[in-house]
């Protein structure tokens, strides 16, 4: 198995960034980057052989509202694709270990779905809100699809100034007291990548 800081992957678009500098700006070591890299050239070359994520949905008729904002928010660079820096960085979110502010401020940008830098639009969050319950493929009655929907009211309590939206420091004041909003915001298998999947496991020849 070839290793991330091959001659061929230096001059493969979206790859561009070196391992350590990932390392650096995240919570994964060098080897866990090494190992992500295996990872995302498997996704990447699920559906086109080009070396970069592209976005899918799984019923190209109908948009896919909760898929395209994590796409969005993965894809940094607003290019249409998530390069393997884009990739790292933005798991490093979810690790274990990453700061509690980013995670905050993950979630800020996930609700603002109008890219106001307000979370301003409570019907959007109601759609939102039952985009995640159809992707966890949960069976619910409509009852209960109905009254966690409503619970989506409660996020206007975050609304401390009264004025119909919420702003970034409303809502980091609020998670703070609601930390139960952070709970999906953590995936524990990125703590130890490298056994999680043990066929992506790489020897490391990164240049220093």
């Amino acid at each position: 198995m070839g290793c991330y800081h091959s001659k061929k992957t230096r001059n493969s678009p979206g790859y561009e960034d070196h391992p350590n500098l990932l390392a650096s700006q995240t919570p994964f070591t060098v080897g866990e980057v090494e190992a992500l890299y295996e990872l995302y050239k498997k996704i990447s070359r699920s559906i086109f052989n080009d070396g970069l994520i592209h976005k899918l949905f799984r019923n190209r008729n109908k948009k896919n509202l909760f898929a395209d904002r994590i796409f969005d928010l993965f894809d940094y660079k607003r290019n249409g694709v998530i390069e393997f820096g884009e990739f790292v960085r933005s798991l490093g979110t979810f690790h274990p270990n990453a700061p509690v502010a980013d995670k905050i401020s993950f979630t800020f940008r996930l609700y603002d779905l109008r890219h106001t830098g307000y979370i301003d639009s409570i019907d959007d969050l109601k759609e939102m809100v039952v985009e995640i319950l159809h992707e966890s493929e949960l069976v619910l009655s409509d009852d209960v699809v109905e009254i966690i929907v409503n619970k989506v009211q409660s996020f206007w309590e975050a609304d401390a100034k009264g004025d119909g939206r919420i702003d970034r420091d409303e809502w980091r004041d609020f998670v703070s007291i609601n930390p139960s909003l952070l709970k999906n915001m953590t995936l524990p298998y990125l703590k130890d990548i490298g056994k999680v999947f043990p066929s992506f496991e790489v020897h490391s020849e990164v240049e220093d």
